[in-house]
C-alpha cells in the first residue's frame, strides 16, 4: 500500500514537473542549459572548423554538426549592445551578433574606447563552447560617423549626385578601414532603395531615384566595403532595404509618428521589379553576403513575412546564399503575438532577427517553435549555416584582433582629402544667373549668414554621433563651410559672418552674400515631411543678406530637394550642397573655382 502511495505521489510530482516546465516554455521563457564549457565536448583540440586550410563549406559542416539547438538559436539573434546588462549572457545564451544603434557607443566616445568595448564582447564570446566570434554591426552609412574623430563622408544622396562609381568605391574602402580598425566587421550599408517620394525621411540615405544609378553606385559601394587582399572580406556589406521602400505611399505608415516609413507599397509586380529589384539583383550576383529586409508592406503583406520575396525571389531566383536579417524590431510587427510573428518571419526566409532587445524572449520562442515543429530543424540549420558561412568568409575565426596601433587610420588626412573630393563632386548648381559662379577668391568683401554656415551637425545630417544627428559643432571633427570660405579666399578679402544676417554696412554693399541654409538633422520616419522646405527664419536671413550685398548665393544643406520655387527668382545663384559631412572645403573648392562643378541631380528638383 505504501509502495502504491509512493508511486502515485511520485507520478503526480512528475506530471506536475512536466507541466510546469511546459508552462515555463509556453510562457516564452527560455530553458537555459547548464554550462558545459569545461566538458570534453568543448575542449577538443585541432578541430576541422578551426583549420583555415579547409574550405568554408567544410568548416561550416564540421562546426554545425557539433552544435546543439540552443547554440544554433543563439547565432540567429541580433541584439543592441545596451540590452546586454550582464556580459556573461553572451556565453550563457551563446549570442552570435551585436549592434550599436544610433548613439550607442562606449561611455567615452573615442576610437580607443570603441576598440576596447568590441574586444570585451569578443573576449566573452571566446569563453563559449566553440568560441564562435560575435559579428558586430553598425550603421556606418556615411563613414563610421558613430565615432568622434572619424571621417564623415557625404550622405548617399550626395554621392548619387557624383555619379562616380570609382569615387563611391574608394569612399566605401575608407569607411570599411575605419570600421575594421575598431574591430567592427559588419556594415549596415549600402542602401539600395530607389526613392520615389522625397517626402520620405530616408531620402538622403539613398543614391536617388534613378534605378540604374542606384544599381551602379550600390555595386561600387559593395565592392569597396568587402574588398580585401587578405583572403577574407574586410567588412561584410548589407544590401538594404529589401525591397521597394522607396515607393511607400504617404499617409500609410503603421507608426502613428510617421507618414511614409513603415508604410504600404501599392505596385504591380512588373513595375516593382523594374524599379526596385535591379540593384539587388546585380549586387547579389557580385557577392553580397547579407540582405536586410524592409519594414515596408507590399500590396498589404509585410516584407518581413513575405516568403515569395525572401525565399522564392531572393534566395531561389536570384541565388542569394548569404543570410537575411530583419530591420529594427521589424519581425515583431508581423502578427498579434511575438511568437506568431517570429514563426512567420523565420519560415518566410529571415535568418537573423534584430530583436533588438528581448533576446531571452527570442530564445524561448525559438525553443517552443522547434518543440512544436512550427519551425523545423531543417529551417534552423539552413539559417545557421548561412550565418556561419558569412562569419568564416569575414575571417572572424582567423583574422588577427584589431589593436590600438591601427587606430591612426581613423579620420586621417588621406581619408579627409577623399571626403573633400566626394563633397566637391556632389555639388549641383541649380541656378547661376549671369554666371556668377564660380566666385573670385580675391573679392574685397564677402558676408556669410545662415543657420548652416557654421554648423557641422547640419552639414553631417542624421546618423552622426547620434541616431537623429547633432545640431551644432559638438561631437564632430571637421571644417564648417564658414571656416572653409575663410580658408579659401585671399588674405585681402574681408569675410564677415552673422548667423541671422544682421549686417551693419551702411551704404557699402558686400561684393557677394553667401547664405548657407537648410534642414535640421533627422533620421528615418522622424524626417517624413509633407512639404520639405526652408524655414521662415532661413528665408528671412536670405532676404536680409540680399539687402546688404550686390549678389546673393544660396547654399542649400539638405537631404532632399526643398521647395524654394516661390523665392528662387530673387536669388542670383543656388547650389544643392546636400549633406556634405565633415569636409566643408569640398563646397568651397567648386564655389570659388578651384575645381569645376560636376554634380548632377540624383532626384528631380523643381526650383
Amino acid at each position: 500500500m505504501n509502495k502504491i502511495r509512493i508511486f502515485k505521489i511520485s507520478f503526480i510530482f512528475l506530471v506536475v514537473l512536466i507541466l510546469g516546465v511546459g508552462f515555463f516554455v509556453l510562457k516564452n521563457k527560455s530553458v537555459v542549459p547548464s554550462d558545459n564549457s569545461l566538458s570534453d565536448r568543448c575542449n577538443q583540440k585541432d578541430l576541422p572548423y578551426l583549420n583555415p586550410g579547409l574550405s568554408v563549406e567544410e568548416r561550416v559542416d564540421d562546426l554545425i554538426s557539433r552544435m546543439s539547438d540552443w547554440e544554433k538559436i543563439g547565432q540567429m539573434v541580433l541584439i543592441e549592445k545596451n540590452s546586454i546588462h550582464d556580459l556573461n549572457d553572451i556565453k550563457r545564451y551563446n549570442l552570435g551578433a551585436l549592434l550599436s544603434g544610433g548613439g550607442a557607443g562606449p561611455k567615452e566616445d573615442n576610437p580607443s574606447a570603441w576598440l576596447a568595448m568590441v574586444n570585451n564582447f569578443q573576449d566573452v564570446a571566446e569563453k563559449t563552447c566553440f568560441k564562435i566570434p560575435i559579428l558586430y554591426g553598425i550603421d556606418a552609412i556615411h563613414g563610421n560617423a558613430n565615432i568622434l574623430g572619424a571621417t564623415v563622408f557625404p550622405h548617399f544622396i550626395g554621392l548619387g549626385a557624383s555619379r562616380d562609381p570609382d569615387l563611391v568605391k574608394r569612399v566605401a574602402v575608407a569607411t570599411a578601414d575605419e570600421m575594421s580598425a575598431v574591430g567592427i566587421y559588419w556594415s549596415f550599408s549600402p542602401n539600395l532603395d530607389v526613392v520615389q517620394d522625397i517626402r520620405w525621411g530616408k531620402t538622403y540615405e539613398t543614391f536617388g531615384s534613378d534605378t540604374e544609378n542606384v544599381a551602379q553606385l550600390g555595386l561600387a559601394y559593395l565592392e569597396g566595403t568587402q574588398y580585401s587582399s587578405n583572403g577574407y572580406l574586410n567588412v561584410v556589406a548589407t544590401l538594404k532595404h529589401f525591397i521597394g521602400g522607396g515607393s511607400m505611399e504617404y499617409g500609410t505608415s503603421r507608426n502613428k509618428n510617421f507618414k511614409i516609413e513603415e508604410g504600404n507599397i501599392t505596385m504591380d509586380e512588373k513595375s516593382f521589379r523594374q524599379v526596385h529589384l535591379t540593384p539587388f539583383k546585380q549586387a547579389v550576383a557580385d557577392g553580397a553576403q547579407v540582405v536586410m529586409v524592409s519594414t515596408a508592406t507590399w500590396n498589404g503583406k509585410m516584407n518581413t513575412s513575405n516568403q515569395y520575396l525572401l525565399t522564392d525571389v531572393l534566395k531561389k531566383e536570384l541565388g542569394f546564399s548569404g543570410f537575411v536579417v530583419s530591420d529594427w524590431y521589424g519581425v515583431y510587427q508581423v502578427s498579434n503575438t511575438r511568437y506568431d510573428s517570429l514563426v512567420n518571419s523565420i519560415n518566410a526566409g529571415v535568418d537573423m532577427v534584430m530583436t533588438p532587445f528581448e533576446y531571452k524572449d527570442f530564445m524561448g520562442n525559438m525553443q517552443k517553435a522547434l518543440a512544436n515543429n512550427d519551425i523545423t530543424k531543417e529551417r534552423l540549420n539552413d539559417a545557421v549555416r548561412r550565418i556561419l558561412t558569412v562569419k568564416f568568409k569575414a575571417g572572424l575565426f582567423d583574422r588577427p584582433r584589431a589593436t590600438p596601433e591601427g587606430l591612426s587610420i581613423i579620420g586621417n588626412n588621406q581619408h579627409r582629402q577623399l571626403a573633400r573630393e566626394a563633397v566637391r563632386k556632389s555639388q549641383v548648381i541649380l541656378k547661376n544667373e549671369k554666371s556668377l559662379l564660380p566666385l573670385s577668391t580675391s573679392l574685397d568683401k564677402i558676408i556669410v549668414a545662415g543657420s548652416s554656415a557654421d554648423n557641422l551637425g547640419r552639414q553631417a545630417g542624421g546618423w552622426t554621433t547620434e541616431w537623429q544627428g547633432m545640431d551644432g559643432n559638438n561631437g564632430i571633427v571637421g571644417t564648417t563651410i564658414l571656416e572653409a570660405i575663410k580658408n579659401t579666399v585671399s588674405k585681402n578679402t574681408e569675410v564677415e559672418y552673422n548667423k541671422q544676417g544682421d549686417f551693419s554696412l551702411g551704404n557699402d554693399l558686400a561684393d557677394v552674400g553667401i547664405v548657407v541654409v537648410g534642414e535640421k538633422p533627422y533620421a528615418e520616419g522622424w524626417g517624413d515631411n509633407a512639404n520639405p522646405s526652408l524655414s521662415s527664419e532661413d528665408l528671412a536671413v536670405i532676404a536680409k543678406t540680399k539687402t546688404k550685398s550686390k549678389k546673393i548665393v544660396a547654399l542649400i544643406i539638405s537631404g532632399r530637394p526643398l521647395d524654394i520655387s516661390p523665392y528662387s527668382k530673387d536669388w542670383d545663384s543656388i547650389v544643392a550642397s546636400w549633406l556634405p559631412g565633415s569636409e566643408g572645403e569640398g563646397v568651397t573648392d567648386v564655389l570659388f573655382g578651384l575645381y569645376p562643378f560636376s554634380g548632377v541631380l540624383p532626384v528631380e528638383w523643381n526650383y
